[in-house]
């Protein structure tokens, strides 16, 4: 198997062949699917290797101690041949993986060959393919939990040790120095606990992310910002607790803990940072001071981390196994976000050239991992695979017949901005619909939405709706989470259903509509992907033609940032901005190729918020969506480019389009404002209702949209290209 390795003497790193360790009694071997780097703790020793003697020297004044006492006891000699003998040698790296068990030793019971585990220690979760891992350093991991994720199990068990040693309170306020990896995740448990958080980093990057991550304010230590945000928020008393999570040799951290730390507050050493405390100010304000040990209790203590012997709960209540358990439950509740954190994933095989990035900070990272190939031999993991459920409408319903100049009946289940905004005031007053009964959550924004657009009746009740034979058809305009089921409880009680999108946030939602489909027999779905309608994007492309070979499609899609508050944040319960917006650009996609696609690829930028996805189609058309957040607010929300057959088709934010070929073809003059086809769409969906005719997106081309966003979030915690399998 192959193992990261490093001569402390030369500073070499390399990925060296090493014998697959041997599975003992009390532990399992488990294959790593994913290592994570500790970018302050592995480059710390990676920098040190690659010092001078001298420099080492100084860098270690603790072990060149223990050389002097072995000089002293053993003599020059020995202690000579010794130390060089240790020092030219491979040390592993490494600490912090996820993976599954392979074999299971003697004495292990909690967990069976093909479980997914967290591992933890510096001897045993090591970047490599293979290791065993002693029982109190591993723990299963919670249902659902991407791998990705939960290799960040042991850094953020140091994260939880330093705050349980702080000791938070509801209410109280905190100041975490040091924004880096570490940091970032006791700002978020921090966050969690009911504490109101200050962050100082010198990095205004990592500001900006402990602040999306949780934090009230964030700012240079060296400023003035810092200060008076702890000022205000704690009217002039100073923080209750203080964690150094910095490095380096530099005494500030220490010494701005002094200053805004609260009298009698806490501060509480992680990282490794120079703490030549200045006495006066400690004093002064009776600081207490207080170390965190690495994982938790058991850490250093061979008898429970080699020989499993587990401390008592009822004496000690977080070990370092328990606090593993217990931030990996954290990140499966969504109450820790660690993909924000994630800048980079990099081939296991790539491991020598990653750390040498690292180091001379071509990459800028807060948490890298390790990706390692599923089994023996193989280069690259096997691709995921999300299927596309087939269509089946067995019996299939009659359209209803209704009366001549009989007027569609719409029910709303939601009002809010979407509804209100771009979708009612498209069907209020219009010829043949009557807006019949609109339901919500709450009695006042039912009644708001009545005064408004005229609805018939207002209600909470939405059973007394879907048991409403007189209305034809049914809106589901709530939040993303309630769509897939509001939309088979409708489709069972035999209605035409427009879903807002997304259509559905897991496979299990998709399944579980088209379940309903078939039950019924009720296909009589849209999903409201309106760019297809737009009359100026419908122009371009009849302008456009036919094509014969593969096009290249480029979508650029500059969503800006959200507001604080907004619910599209709760990712936990409505799934990400993608899921939710991201149907509309690959429906748009897939519209214009004229096919859906058959393979997606996503990667993401630190954060997780800007978007590269790659969709590759049955003819070898591909398209490209870039979706950031980060951009220019001035800029167009979306541009498009369409290229093949050496024609290319331009979109300007439905604005403006030009198609370039044969001849030039410019649209004439701009519109008053950006028409992205809502109005035509529900005239289409109105007329289908009306008519009995087909709905105006085949439900084939709905399922295969919603299976390809559904894909993207597959692809991006895999890290590799996802297939779009289609069933039969």
């Amino acid at each position: 198997m192959k193992q990261v390795v490093q001569n402390y003497k030369s500073g070499e790193l390399s990925v060296l062949d090493v014998p697959v360790p041997g599975c003992k009694p009390g532990g399992v071997l488990v294959r790593s699917a994913f290592s994570l780097i500790s970018t302050g703790t592995e480059l710390m020793k990676v920098s040190e290797a690659g010092m001078s003697m001298l420099g080492k020297a100084r860098s270690r004044p603790d072990q060149v101690a223990k050389v002097m006492q072995s000089v002293a006891t053993n003599g020059l000699p020995a202690t000579y041949r010794k130390v060089m003998g240790k020092l030219d040698s491979y040390t592993p790296l490494g600490y912090s993986l996820c993976g599954v068990v392979e074999q299971v030793g003697a004495g292990v019971d909690d967990v069976k060959a093909g479980d997914l585990v967290a591992c933890a220690g510096n001897e045993h979760a090591l970047h490599a393919e293979l290791n065993w891992v002693p029982k109190n350093l591993y723990v299963p991991v919670p249902d659902g939990l991407a791998p990705r994720h939960a290799a960040f199990g042991t850094v953020g068990s140091i994260a939880l040790q330093g705050v349980r040693q702080g000791e938070p309170q509801l209410g109280e306020v905190a100041l975490v120095i040091g924004l880096g990896l570490i940091g970032q995740l006791v700002v978020q448990l921090l966050t969690a606990a009911g504490v109101r958080v200050v962050g100082a980093d010198p990095d205004p990057a990592r500001c900006e992310l402990a602040a999306r991550l949780g934090a009230v304010a964030c700012g240079d230590p060296g400023s003035s910002a810092v200060a008076a945000a702890v000022a205000e928020l704690t009217g002039g008393h100073g923080v209750d607790q203080v964690y150094l999570a910095a490095g380096g040799g530099s005494n500030q951290p220490v010494e701005l803990a002094a200053a805004l730390a609260r009298d009698r507050g806490r501060v509480v050493d992680i990282g490794k940072c120079r703490l030549d405390l200045p006495w006066n100010a400690y004093y002064e304000k009776e600081l207490d001071v207080r170390f965190s040990r690495s994982y938790g209790p058991g850490r250093y203590d061979p008898e429970y981390e080699l020989e499993g012997r587990d401390y008592p709960i009822g004496y000690v209540r977080w070990t370092e196994r328990r606090n593993l358990a217990c931030f990996l439950d954290l990140v499966s509740r969504g109450r820790v976000d660690v993909e924000p954190l994630i800048s980079h994933i990099a081939d296991f095989g790539d491991a020598v050239e990653t750390y040498r990035r690292l180091k001379d900070g071509e990459l800028k990272a807060v948490a890298v991992l390790f990706r390692y190939p599923e089994s023996e031999g193989e280069g690259t993991a096997e691709a995921p695979v999300v299927a596309v459920p087939a269509v089946r409408v067995e019996t299939r319903a009659p359209a209803p017949s209704r009366p001549v100049n009989t007027p569609v009946r719409l029910a709303f289940v939601g009002a809010g901005n979407y509804a209100t905004s771009m979708l009612l005031p498209h069907l209020a007053g219009r010829d043949g619909v009557a807006l019949s009964t609109v339901v919500t959550t709450t009695a006042l924004s039912a009644a708001n939405a009545q005064r408004k657009f005229g609805f018939a009746r207002a209600t909470t009740d939405l059973d007394g709706v879907l048991g409403d034979p007189s209305i034809d058809a049914v809106f589901v305009v709530t939040r993303h989470s309630s769509h897939a089921e509001l939309t088979r409880r409708a489709l069972l009680a035999g209605k035409a259903v427009f879903v807002e999108k997304p259509l559905a946030l897991t496979e299990d939602d998709l399944a579980g509509v088209l379940a309903a489909v078939t039950e019924s027999g009720n296909d009589r779905l849209q999903v409201g992907f309106n760019r297809r309608f737009s009359p100026l994007l419908r122009e371009a492309k009849a302008r456009f033609g036919a094509r014969s070979g593969p096009a290249s499609l480029r979508y650029l899609v500059n969503a800006g940032r959200l507001q604080h508050g907004s619910w599209y944040l709760q990712q936990g319960t409505e799934g990400s901005r993608f899921a939710g917006e991201g149907g509309h650009f690959i429906d748009t996609a897939s519209w214009l190729l004229e096919a859906d696609p058959v393979s997606v690829y996503a990667v993401a930028s630190a954060g997780n918020e800007d978007l590269q996805v790659v969709l590759r189609y049955p003819d070898g058309s591909t398209a490209t969506i870039s979706y950031v957040t980060t951009g220019a607010s001035g800029f167009p929300k979306e541009t498009l480019d369409l290229v093949a057959d050496g024609k290319v088709l331009k979109l300007d934010d439905f604005v403006r389009a030009s198609v370039y070929g044969g001849k030039r073809w410019v649209s004439s003059r701009l519109p008053k404002a950006r028409d992205k086809g809502q109005s035509n769409e529900l005239a289409a969906f109105v007329r289908a209702v009306r008519t009995g005719g087909p709905m105006p997106v085949p439900l084939e081309s709905l399922v295969a949209t919603t299976a390809a966003t559904l894909a993207v979030q597959t692809g991006l915690a895999g890290g590799v290209p996802v297939a779009l399998e289609r069933a039969r």
